[in-house]
This record gives structure tokens, sequence and C-alpha cells, in this order.
């Protein structure tokens, strides 16, 4: 099966671990990721800085060297990050900042709006939020206006669904990542999703699966092959991510 890893942590601990609320991460290194994701085709993958990596980004630039170009980063900056440190981290291979409103280790919420023009319009990156849907509605307005933004794990919930749908109308990526996080029917999900914005969808294993009640499994992907036909499955398994992340570059 082919696929486009929208989203996978890097745990290597040559580099620094910040405890995150008394947590600590298990290692998994590139080499523990290419061996766990052996079996499938893959076109690619976004490597994604978790909380507790907050703004260290000598682990990022060295697993992207690891894994090579097919692979873009998603880090956490400062809002005091200057554009020479960004135009570096760009040439290197990242495209996103992630704004981690569930854990933290990322920059303040109050930041989001600044941060997302200036990047987009210094090199066309996109945000990406770790966010709760049922926390959409006092952040539904400045998300419907910011030039690129995509939220992680079919935003969690239930409850704010409904609001995720709408920024999807407006232009907003969905993850279809963390299937065992997630308190809802995925089928159902994938197919609204898909039905509003053929493009909006984009699947990552979420390995290794930090402090999610169930990890990833094998059977996540075949969800998607099994509930969309062959066309709407390609798109959400490697298409749609890999337009995504390597916009221009494909």
């Amino acid at each position: 099966m082919k696929i486009f890893d929208a989203h996978l942590h890097i745990i290597d601990p040559r580099f620094p671990i910040v405890p995150n609320q008394g947590y600590l991460p298990p290692t998994f290194t590139c080499h523990d990721y290419l061996e766990r994701i052996q079996n499938y085709e893959l076109a690619g993958g976004a490597i994604v800085s978790g909380s507790f990596q907050a703004f260290d980004q000598q682990y990022l630039l060295d697993a992207l060297k690891q894994l090579g170009p097919a692979f873009v980063g998603v880090t956490q900056l400062p809002v005091t990050t200057s554009d020479e440190e960004i135009l570096h981290l760009d040439t290197a291979g990242v495209r996103a900042v992630r704004f981690n409103l569930r854990r933290g280790g990322s920059e303040s919420l109050e930041q989001l709006q600044t941060m997302a023009d200036r990047i987009h319009e210094l090199v066309k990156w996109h945000v990406e939020l770790y966010v709760d849907s049922r926390e959409l509605g006092e952040l539904y307005r400045t998300l419907s206006t910011l030039p690129a933004v995509s939220i992680d794990h079919l935003g969690l919930s239930r409850d704010g669904f409904h609001l995720l749908c709408q920024l999807v109308e407006k232009g907003v990526r969905v993850k279809a990542t963390g299937f065992g996080r997630v308190d809802f029917d995925i089928p159902d999900a994938l197919q609204r999703i898909h039905r509003i914005n053929p493009a909006a969808l984009l699947f990552g294993t979420d390995l290794p699966s930090t402090r999610a009640p169930r990890p990833y499994t094998d059977e996540d992907a075949m969800l998607v092959a099994r509930t969309m036909d062959e066309d709407a499955a390609e798109r959400i398994l490697w298409r749609n991510a890999q337009e995504w992340y390597h916009r221009g570059q494909v």
C-alpha cells in the first residue's frame, strides 16, 4: 500500500527531550520508523515536533537528513525566531509550524495569527494545530482567515465536528491520523470531510503514537482503503499530503 505519512514523530535521545506533564516518550529513531513502515510503499512523510521537543531544531534537521528529500518537517518556533533561521529551516525541508494546544511545548495561541501570516508570506509554510474540536468555536474566526491551516487527528472529538467541517469548507486540511484517539465513527467522518473537499484529508500513522489510548495499527490504513472508493483512498493515503507538503515542488 502506498502512503505519504503526514504525521510521524522521531524521538532520538541524542537530542534534547523535555518532560511534558511528567511524560517522557520512548525512543523511536529513524531506523525504528523505517523498520516499522517497511511493508508500505512510502511516498514520503512529515516529521512532526512533539511537545516533548519544544523548540529544538537539531533533532529535526538530523531526521530530515537521514530520511531524505521526500520527507518534510513540521516544527515549533518561538515568535522571536529570525527570518534567517526560518529560511535556513525552509532550505532543510521544514514546511510548517505547529501549535500544540493540547500538550504545550509550542508558541502561545496569542501568536497564531501573527506567525501564520508571517511564515506564509516569507516561505509559504502553513500552520498545524493539535486542538480538540470542542475548542474550535473560540478559534473559528481566526482559523477561517489564516492563509493555510491543517488540524491534527480528525479534531479528536464528536462535539465540535460540525465546526471542523465548516472549516474544511473554507480550505482547512484535516489529518486522518490518530484513529485510536477519537471518540466517533471514523468511516463516517472520513466520508463527510471528503465530500466537502476531496483534497482535505491527509493520512498519517502518528507513529509511535505517544500517549494514544490505542496506538496505530496497519488496520488503520486498511480502514481508509475499505471505506473509500479507489480514487478517494489514493487521495487520502498519499496524493493529498504529497501535494500539500510539496506545494510547487511536485
